[in-house]
């Protein structure tokens, strides 16, 4: 089902990076090919997840010894040096299922830095890949697919902030108050933070206020770079949860530059018209210049779109 794009020689880049040449080097986890974790490593998920061509996502947080996150309020957890955030991907189910990559988030002194990690074909270990690669795999949809795993810089696109690497997924919001809580009780997290509304459980989403589906789903999906100081701040656009100015987050608002990816709308957000709304005809495109997200996307998010397209039509 994979196969790999020759993407050079690992060990010589793992020399000009000063990083573990392989997953295994890190001693995150007890069996790596099984995702079993480590001492001092914890799985856990987001409530709503980003979208990745339909990719099972693993997620762990990694603490050394003694250390202890601490929270920020409903905002991202605040984790020490030396801290890493673990995150595979994987196509297929039971035996066909297949590691394709490990992205790996340490925390350094000097900042955050993004490393991409691609398995090999024997599914032994996860090579380190500054330049990146492509894997083809089927999506759970039954679609081939040629998978992109980012290179080193195009982690930056959707990490970056302020010309600052920060990590965007474990938001207080994002996480159940049942996972913040073990942690606390394990001595990992200061406090458990008080968040006023969690985002909804992506899978329960039918009987969530549609509102809140569709905030969510576009504060993990799009506000990574749709924010002030991000890659796409230019646009106007605010996605983030706790944005309430209406235009800010679209609505009724003119694009910043009209190209052909506005499709030949005039608003971000028409309410009531999600089929004269530039947002969910750039979330339903696939060409580039024109598709949204620009990076991690290789197919439609439909049920993503459905929910986006739903809450326009009820504004």
């Amino acid at each position: 089902m994979a196969r790999a794009t020759p993407i050079g020689s690992v060990n010589q880049q793992a020399v000009l990076e000063g990083m573990p040449a392989q997953l295994s080097d890190y001693g995150f986890f007890a069996d790596a090919v099984a995702q079993v974790p480590g001492k001092s490593v914890t799985p856990y998920r987001l409530n709503t997840p980003l979208y990745s061509d339909g990719a099972e996502k693993l997620r762990f947080v990694y603490l050394p010894p003694g250390a202890q996150a601490k929270a920020d309020g409903e905002n991202l957890l605040d984790l020490p040096v030396g801290a890493a955030l673990i995150k595979t991907f994987a196509f297929g189910e039971g035996d066909d299922r297949r590691l394709i990559e490990t992205r790996v988030l340490l925390h350094r002194a000097d900042g955050w830095v993004a490393l991409p990690y691609i398995w090999d074909e024997a599914q032994t270990d996860a090579k380190l890949s500054i330049a990146g690669g492509r894997r083809d795999v089927v999506t759970p949809a039954g679609k081939t697919i040629s998978y992109r795993v980012p290179n080193k810089n195009q982690c930056k696109e959707c990490h970056g902030l302020n010309g600052a690497v920060i990590p965007i997924g474990p938001k207080a919001r994002n996480l159940s108050r049942d996972w913040l809580s073990a942690l606390h009780d394990a001595g990992r997290l200061d406090m458990v933070p008080e968040v006023a509304a969690g985002l909804p459980v992506w899978e329960a989403r039918a009987s969530a206020d549609l509102d809140s589906a569709a905030r969510g789903y576009l504060d993990v999906n799009c506000a990574h770079c749709h924010r002030p100081g991000a890659t796409a701040s230019n646009s106007g656009l605010d996605l983030r949860w706790e944005q309430t100015d209406p235009k800010a987050i679209g609505i009724m608002k003119r694009p910043v530059a009209a190209g052909r990816g506005a499709g030949g709308h005039l608003f971000d957000i028409v309410p009531g018209k999600p089929e004269e709304s530039i947002m969910t005809y750039r979330m339903g495109n696939l060409e580039g210049g024109v598709a949204m997200p620009e990076l991690g996307k290789s197919t439609v998010d439909e049920d993503g779109l459905k929910v986006v397209r739903d809450w326009i039509a009820g504004l």
